[in-house]
């Protein structure tokens, strides 16, 4: 794996943690292009808090927004608009983990999705999937949406308590591979992603 953004099927599905086990395996840089709310611990200092090697470096948010609300309406809030020929690929010869707010179709602004910024980055995706009711439904129309755009998807990462049958249906039908299971710890820390970092290199 080179280059990768990390979308999920929905909101608080556990895109920062994924996200931080990338960064750890594959040494890589991190960004996350929009930050929307939570500006006391931003998505990337959590990741930073979390990341252990000395080659990762953190690029700086293309917009950092107050409000913690959708990107297209925080912007408004702040009296901006998110474009996309504002949001560029930093510049690093390292490894390069891209995080996303939201879901696949999570507004930027009146005519651009999150969706949109994806092919506009032109990077293969990582898909965070939870376990709930409506999750397979949720992850087979993120699956699909993706396909329609012919947005190549690395894998599955599933975090949070494990539903064997919903998993096996989901691999099952998409006939995407699943790259690593995070199951629900009590404390987050370095150790904790550094173990679940080992297991996605041994697991690729």
């Amino acid at each position: 794996m080179k280059d990768l953004f990390v979308t999920g099927i929905g909101t608080d599905i556990g895109k920062t943690v994924v996200s931080a086990i990338l960064t750890e395996a594959l040494q890589a840089d991190y960004w996350k292009p929009v930050q929307a709310g939570s500006l006391e611990m931003t998505d990337s200092q959590r990741v930073k808090s979390l990341v252990s090697n000395n080659k990762t470096v953190f690029h700086p948010e293309a917009y950092l927004l107050e409000a913690p609300m959708s990107p297209h309406a925080a912007a408004a809030l702040a009296g901006q608009e998110i474009t996309l020929d504002s949001i560029r690929l930093p510049q690093t010869p390292n490894r390069l983990v891209v995080e996303g707010a939201g879901g696949l179709l999570v507004p930027l602004n009146a005519r651009h999705l999150i969706v949109d910024l994806i092919q506009h980055l032109q990077l293969p995706v990582v898909v965070v999937v939870a376990h709930y009711l409506g999750s397979i439904n949720h992850t087979l129309l993120t699956l699909e949406a993706l396909r329609s755009r012919s947005i190549p998807v690395r894998g599955l990462i599933f975090n949070g308590a494990p539903n064997p049958a919903s998993e096996a249906y989901i691999l099952a039908y998409s006939g995407i591979p699943k790259l690593l299971s995070v199951l629900p710890e009590k404390d987050l820390s370095p150790a904790i992603i550094k173990k679940y970092a080992t297991q996605l290199v041994a697991g690729c």
